[in-house]
């Protein structure tokens, strides 16, 4: 990791924390990503040493700057609030103070991953200058971020965006949830990947390799995941009418195989009104780190930072 020269409360640390991976960074008044990494999360070592490894992590970010930092922004899964990481299942902790997070004596502040990673999208990314749309990454699961007046929406307590366990089909398969038929036990990547295993009966099948199959069990498996996901749009269009659905996560990566046939299948169900425009994400994978430091610079007292941000969306990666 390089030591950029950055001058004391110029930066903020950004750290996008997901359930096998870490993505940080520095980011400055200006939006200039200063510094990446990305480091493994100990998920299997139990919560404490996933809480250490994050505040070993921000401290060694801070310290490549020069002084402190102006602040630190978290985007973590689960139930979360700006100041307290309430419950996650995939990393264990309960009620974690955003404070515990760190050692540093600088303002913290929490978001919710995926709402994170929509407010990056709304101020830096596809939804610039809309003022309401849903953000949908599709990945190994499927969550939301329902975004009004520019800001993610998080609903009475903090709940909202969980569009991955929508019922589309009520007699439908088990979700692990504990619901049945939901989208993303039909509509993520790791579901279409393991459907078509169990069906086919061959081991270690990854989604792309399904989307891209003229296999006859592959493409009934993607046509079920993609009636899954028009099922669910349809049903939050009918709800919300957003603007645009923004669509993201590794499996809008098959980019016309997925969204031709959902639009077209939106399109049919949403008989009596327009459909809304189905567009892919802008920021990828670097979408959770850059919401973070919009967050980190709201700690901070700088909530005006980010509109004017010229953001370079690049092909590869910030944080590799």
């Amino acid at each position: 990791m390089s030591s950029p020269s950055v001058s004391a409360n110029s930066f903020v640390v950004a750290l996008d924390v997901g359930g096998t991976s870490m993505k940080g960074g520095l980011v400055s008044d200006s939006g200039a990503v200063l510094l990446s990494e990305r480091r493994p999360t100990p998920r299997a070592d139990g919560p404490d040493a996933v809480v250490a490894a994050i505040s070993t992590f921000i401290s060694d970010l801070a310290a490549s700057g020069d002084g402190a930092p102006a602040g630190v922004g978290l985007a973590v899964p689960g139930l979360v609030s700006e100041h307290s990481a309430i419950y996650a299942t995939n990393l264990g902790w309960r009620d974690v103070p955003a404070t515990a997070f760190t050692t540093l004596d600088v303002p913290v502040m929490l978001g919710h991953d995926v709402r994170t990673g929509g407010l990056a999208e709304s101020i830096l990314g596809a939804g610039r200058g809309l003022s309401d749309f849903l953000f949908l990454p599709i990945g190994t699961g499927i969550a939301g971020a329902l975004i009004i007046r520019g800001e993610p929406y998080g609903g009475s307590s903090g709940w909202a965006g969980e569009i991955g366990h929508t019922p589309v089909f009520p007699d439908g398969e088990q979700c692990a949830c504990g619901q049945f038929g939901c989208l993303e036990t039909y509509a993520s990547a790791a579901s279409v990947g393991r459907r078509y295993s169990q069906r086919a009966g061959v081991e270690g099948v990854r989604a792309e390799q399904v989307v891209s199959s003229d296999d006859p069990i592959a493409i009934e498996v993607w046509d079920e995941a993609v009636e899954a996901l028009s099922l669910a749009l349809a049903t939050y269009t009918l709800l919300l009418d957003p603007t645009v659905i923004v669509l993201g996560g590794g499996l809008a990566e098959a980019g016309p195989a997925l969204f031709d046939p959902v639009r077209t299948r939106l399109v049919k169900r949403l008989a009596f009104r327009e459909a809304p425009p189905l567009i892919p994400a802008a920021l990828g994978v670097d979408a959770g780190m850059l919401g973070a430091a919009l967050l980190g610079w709201r700690a901070a007292g700088r909530p005006e930072l980010g509109p004017g941000w010229a953001v370079d969306v690049r092909s590869e990666p910030l944080v590799s």
